[in-house]
């Protein structure tokens, strides 16, 4: 089994990376994709930069940073995974990652937005179960859950 695990570099998201390692010492045998996904370059950075490569190499850098907490957990868990970062529309570029990389699963942390502040501000969450051709698991936070 392969499952894609969503990371945006906030704790929230790393609620999915711990019920993945939970997974596993459940017996949960897979390997993982570990997937950021930046958002697209601004028109001011396109005009001041003129320079694709090097913000391609800026928003890799960004996202390796992010990354880095999820990738430690895992690394110290001494799983098998890979790392996609990536730049473009959230949802729709989980989406395309899970299809290349043959994912069965996806895990997302949730944000805890919820009701009207969560429909006006979109969800990422909630656009990846309308859009994956998998299913989704949403990690709620561990306050959450209890509350």
């Amino acid at each position: 089994m392969k499952i894609l695990i969503a990371v945006d570099g906030s704790e929230l998201s790393l609620d999915a990376v711990h019920h993945a390692l939970s997974l596993v010492r459940a017996g949960l045998r897979a390997s993982f994709v570990l997937a950021h996904v930046q958002e697209p370059a601004s028109l001011y950075e396109l005009v001041t930069t003129r320079d694709p490569d090097l913000i391609a190499a800026a928003a890799r850098q960004a996202g390796m940073d992010l990354t880095a907490p999820a990738r430690v957990l895992l690394d110290a868990a001494a799983v098998e995974y890979t790392t996609d970062i990536r730049m473009g529309a959230a949802a729709n570029t989980l989406v395309d990652i899970l299809e290349e990389t043959a994912c069965d699963l996806a895990l997302v942390g949730a944000r805890g937005l919820g009701g009207l502040r969560g429909a006006l501000l979109g969800s990422v969450s909630q656009a990846l179960v309308h859009e994956s051709p998998v299913p989704v698991t949403i990690v709620k936070h561990a306050q959450e859950a209890l509350g």
